[in-house]
């Protein structure tokens, strides 16, 4: 029998009316049924935690701490179980799903360290006018109120992981919504902080409601801050239907990496070659900063191609639960069929497609793409599948001008060795995030991650993202003798 899953409502396990059914998009089996809350239950638990906000903010750094690291060495002792779960229910190959979970274990004990030293309060002398004499500044930080956390399915484990963790650590109440296609992933969050003690019943949930009902839990009032990782259509929807409320935003991108003629020795084109075949292709290329345009200067550009081609071809295709795959099926036979859809359409406008192009259910093949016209879908939108396009460019600035040549902007990549192009880079790129010498696609997850123009806005990363959940409040006390 295929285990039912519960949900968490206001720290304790509960079940509603229905479930639905969760199934692997590799070969389409049963991995588990999820439990539905009710439109009761889910009042519940939005009660429950705006109910609390006060005294989960007031709570003792030491406890929130200690629940982070349990869940962080938690996962620890069930990671090759959780990311069978993660490669069982997102088609993500077993060595991704692997390292999502190290990565999970990760944010959890970063949070448990910022839980420990954030809100410690910044004095300010204020007697530098004589208004100011005998006062000094107090500013420390308080949460907004409770956090609606809405994940993707790309990264059913980690990136729940990056709404929880931070909302704990800060004190701020979180309602998580995991995504309707993944939900089991994160689910499993919630069995690890059920087991710690200290935190206020109420401070946390973990809801698998459907995408039709989230309506009405962005209109409530009582959650004036929203977290949403997915589409850009959707984050900018919400955004727009609720101007008052707080919202991070961190959306698409079409990853550019930036091969420039000083990066030109035979290991440096075979390193760049390796590095985009793989992060084009990883996760199905279904990360929203994947390598989906190489942009080569042209006195690099004949050697880098072949390697590139080789590279891609040699990707191990097929079963996710094989230690040996890397690229697996997308979330869905429908997500294989846009792409194989974007591919055909950029074919037919004059693009050449180099290899690849072949789909298979809802598995597609590793593809290349060259001479892509600017006006394609695939070059204008985030493709989020193992789809890669090669362009030829003459210097830094043309370069530099092609990867702006987006909508988008999450991160880029440069790969140069010059350190003065590092920096002109920095200036250049309008992204959230430049990478010198490797893939847009790296991203470590205590730093700042966010993008610019149409990927988003605000900041994740634990401290950043606690930032945005908490607003500053500044305490002024007179009559001191400074």
């Amino acid at each position: 029998m295929t285990a039912t899953h519960a949900f968490w409502l206001a720290g304790r396990e509960a079940t509603g009316e229905d479930t639905f059914d969760v199934t692997s998009p590799w070969d389409g089996r049963l991995v588990g049924k999820a439990s539905v809350p009710t439109d009761a239950q889910v009042e519940e638990a939005v009660a429950a935690a705006y109910a609390v906000r006060d005294e989960f903010a007031a709570t003792p750094a030491h406890i929130r701490a200690a629940a982070l690291d349990h869940v962080s060495r938690r996962l620890v002792e069930r990671t090759e179980e959780i990311a069978q779960l993660i490669s069982a229910e997102n088609g993500k190959p077993i060595k991704w799903a692997r390292g999502e979970v190290g990565r999970a274990v990760s944010v959890f004990r970063f949070a448990a360290e910022e839980a420990r030293r954030f809100n410690s309060g910044e004095a300010q002398r204020l007697d530098t006018d004589l208004g100011g004499q005998g006062r000094l500044a107090l500013t420390r930080r308080f949460p907004k109120g409770v956090v609606l956390g809405i994940a993707p399915f790309n990264f059913p484990l980690n990136l729940c992981a990056h709404k929880i963790a931070p909302a704990i650590a800060a004190g701020a109440p979180i309602i998580l919504k995991p995504a309707p296609a993944t939900p089991l992933s994160g689910l499993i969050i919630g069995d690890l902080l059920a087991e710690t003690e200290g935190l206020p019943a109420g401070s946390w949930s973990i809801l698998p409601v459907a995408n039709d009902k989230m309506a009405a839990l962005v209109q409530d009032e009582r959650l004036p801050v929203i977290s949403f990782t997915g589409s850009e259509k959707v984050g900018y929807s919400i955004m727009d239907s609720v101007p008052r409320k707080h919202c991070t935003l961190e959306l698409g991108g079409n990853g550019a990496a930036v091969v420039l003629g000083d990066y030109a020795s035979d290991a440096d084109l075979d390193w760049a070659a390796t590095r985009i075949a793989t992060f084009s292709n990883y996760q199905g290329g279904q990360s929203c900063i994947s390598v989906q345009r190489v942009i080569a200067d042209a006195s690099v550009y004949d050697r880098l191609l072949p390697r590139i081609v080789a590279a891609v071809e040699a990707q191990v295709t097929g079963d996710p639960a094989d230690a040996k795959t890397d690229v697996g099926p997308l979330v869905s036979e429908a997500a294989a069929e846009r792409v194989e859809a974007w591919v055909k359409e950029a074919v037919e406008a004059g693009a050449t497609l180099v290899t690849g192009g072949d789909r298979d259910g809802a598995s597609f093949a590793p593809t290349v793409l060259t001479e892509v016209p600017a006006d394609t879908t695939i070059s204008c939108e985030e493709v989020f599948g193992p789809v890669l396009t090669v362009q030829k460019v003459y210097g830094e600035a043309e370069a530099f001008a092609a990867a702006n040549d987006s909508k988008y902007g999450l991160q880029a990549g440069v790969f140069t060795r010059d350190l003065g192009t590092a920096f002109r880079a920095h200036r250049a790129l309008e992204v959230g995030g430049v990478v010198i010498g490797d893939v847009p696609s790296y991203r470590a997850d205590q730093m700042p991650y966010g993008g610019a123009k149409q990927s988003g806005v605000g900041r994740e990363g634990v401290k950043f993202a606690m930032d945005d959940y908490t607003y500053e409040r500044v305490l002024v006390l007179t009559g001191l003798a400074l």
